[in-house]
């Protein structure tokens, strides 16, 4: 079993089911194993590995913002399909350690895949600096002083199109004969990689057209306008829109530009490992790079395991959304059921196979932050430079801050990776309410009250003088003995939130925290709450996710409606990425199959809430 060095203990790195190391228990075809920190007598974390995997099948075009490689494989393996929530461990925790491949030498079973010595040369030889700068390596100050580590911030935000982009993008292109830059190029992308290959191809004088989905929000594809190439809006979802990409690049005989799969454009990317090591003045324990597809840790990694073997390069990825670290896990490139768009720059069903060949190899293993750390490392940011972050572009710096803070790590120096500034406005009203979460200032209650004079006042006092109630959420019903009273209270330290709980649980009212809980903060702690909905009849929870576009909501009426009563309804928008909207819909076991049959067809993403923990709140 390989094993992994943490700066204080040896910690197992792969997942496996010895009964000498772990014990378990089977829920649902879902093995719970626990694993413990030697120096702590707590549970490290939990990991949930899927022991039945739903489905295999054959991929041939993989996943948003993905393309097939351009390097020729001598088989393709079959790919697992898998939910993310199969491997989840605590944030800050290096986990998903990968096995390293003995063929990964074997030139005969590798086919004409690049050599690390070839990436090593061609970045070192790399032009993209004909469009990108040389981004600062900027000390953290405030940030260093609060986690007692050194934070260095690798500041691809401040490149001309706001992310890293531009560097993979620039350096596949300026390798194109003139005779294919005549023919032109052609990418499909709703973010940072369209505006990379739009600046490219002004830059080296060729046509590009970039296919967007029809749901591209128009700030985007005016930007890439604005850099003079072609905006095609083609498709309600990406797959479609890339679909149309490689067909036109087929007919009109463009190249087609992918955003990470592809060794030219990990050459780009490559080239800020080799900024890193040649801006920094002392030695580094760790580089953290964000992970989607996979391009820009494959390629620093390229470089930095070769000329500085001894730096962790360490991904990271959001907890709903970790399919490298999946694809360690299992060994294999694996496809996510569901991808969470939050950090939609890294929404990625399936990482690159070139990536994942080349990370499988040099990735020291993957942290997971949730959407809550990545809002408290976007205002971090903020309060350090002035800067707003998009999501993924934070979510090396998520990861940076809950390793030091797992680990205890002092005095060492971190780089961590900040990728991309094209944060839209309107997503800055859920970064503020989840950052004080994220950062452990603000926690989430449920306590059952009486429906009795006074009972009001009784809980305050309970809540005591030390915490700040900040959020509360509570409605009278005369039919009901005990209220569901939903709040926020500003934390001191986690001894003062532990004893309000027990003051509360002593004075017989039933306290849940539910500050972990993704459902509550997404749409529950915005709902008027009162009796229980466990009053409901046949009632079911759901969560959709809307797609951001006129007529959604119709749509799904349409489809379920007169049919089923709807009886609960909060649509909390995400921005361009779509709403989470949670539906409590009236529906009998009987016809659970036609109502599934229904939903399915409308094409939206959706997951049954009724047995979750949401559920037990409001059943307390």
């Amino acid at each position: 079993m390989a094993m992994q060095a943490s700066p204080s203990t040896f910690i197992p790195s792969r997942v496996k089911t010895s009964p000498l190391l772990f014990s378990t228990t089977n829920t649902t075809n879902t093995t719970s194993i626990k694993m413990m920190k030697k120096k702590k007598k707590s549970n490290l974390s939990t990991i949930k590995a899927n022991s039945t995997l739903n489905e295999t099948i054959l991929v041939a075009s993989p996943s948003p913002e993905s393309s097939s490689s351009v390097v020729s494989h001598p088989t393709q393996p079959i790919m697992k399909r898998v939910t993310t929530d199969s491997l989840q461990y605590e944030s800050g925790y290096l986990g998903a350690v990968p096995e390293k491949s003995p063929d990964f030498n074997d030139s005969t079973k590798n086919g004409d895949s690049p050599t690390l010595q070839s990436y090593l040369t061609n970045i070192l030889t790399s032009k993209v600096y004909d469009v990108a700068i040389e981004s600062p390596l900027q000390f953290a100050t405030k940030l260093s002083q609060r986690l007692g580590t050194n934070i260095w911030l690798k500041r691809e935000d401040m490149q001309p199109v706001f992310s890293f982009k531009l560097r993979g993008a620039y350096n596949m292109m300026a390798k194109l004969t003139r005779e294919q830059l005549d023919r032109g190029v052609i990418c499909s992308s709703a973010g940072n990689h369209a505006q990379g290959v739009a600046l490219a191809a002004r830059k080296l004088g060729c046509d590009a057209v970039i296919v967007m989905p029809v749901t591209t929000p128009e700030i985007k594809w005016k930007s890439v306008e604005r850099l003079g190439a072609t905006v095609v809006l083609k498709g309600d979802a990406y797959d479609e829109a890339q679909a149309h990409a490689k067909q036109r690049s087929e007919l009109e005989g463009r190249t087609f530009i992918p955003p990470f799969d592809h060794p030219d454009v990990i050459v780009g990317q490559g080239t800020v490992g080799m900024e890193i090591l040649r801006q920094a003045d002392e030695s580094l324990h760790a580089v953290f790079v964000p992970v989607g597809g996979g391009g820009l840790i494959a390629g620093v990694a390229s470089y930095l395991k070769q000329v500085s073997p001894k730096v962790k390069i360490i991904g990271v990825e959001p907890a709903d959304a970790n399919a490298l670290a999946l694809s360690f896990h299992h060994g294999q490139r694996i496809m996510l059921e569901q991808v969470g768009g939050f950090a939609d720059g890294v929404a990625v069903k399936v990482v690159g196979e070139e990536t994942f060949r080349l990370c499988r190899e040099l990735v020291d293993g993957v942290v997971l932050v949730s959407k809550d750390a990545i809002c408290a490392s976007i205002k971090d940011m903020f309060e350090e430079t002035r800067s707003i972050l998009e999501p993924a572009g934070a979510l090396a710096l998520a990861g940076a801050e809950a390793y030091c803070k797992f680990y205890g790590l002092k005095g060492e120096n971190v780089v961590a990776l900040t990728t991309g500034a094209n944060m839209n406005f309107d997503r800055l009203r859920l970064v503020t309410e989840l950052a004080d979460v994220g950062r452990q200032r603000e926690a989430v209650l449920a306590t059952c009250i009486p429906e009795e004079p006074g009972s009001f006042k009784k809980f305050c006092e309970l809540v005591g003088s030390k915490m700040n109630i900040t959020e509360f959420k509570y409605r009278y019903d005369d039919r009901e003995k005990e209220a569901l009273v939903l709040y926020s209270v500003g934390l001191h330290t986690v001894c003062d939130l532990t004893a309000m709980v027990e003051r509360m649980v002593s004075s017989k009212l039933k306290t849940k925290n539910l500050t972990s809980n993704a459902l509550v903060k997404e749409h529950l702690r915005h709902l008027v709450v009162g009796s229980s909905l466990s009053k409901v009849p046949n009632e079911r929870l759901f969560q959709f996710v809307f797609p951001e576009r006129p007529g959604a909501l119709m749509k799904f009426l349409d489809a379920l409606s007169p049919r089923w009563n709807i009886s609960l309804f909060h649509y909390r928008s995400q921005g361009e990425t779509g709403a989470n909207v949670l539906v409590g819909i009236q529906v009998l076991i009987s016809e659970l199959d036609e109502f599934h049959s229904r939903a399915s067809s409308l094409g939206f993403d959706y997951t049954d809430e009724t047995y979750t923990s949401l559920r037990d709140l409001l059943m307390l």
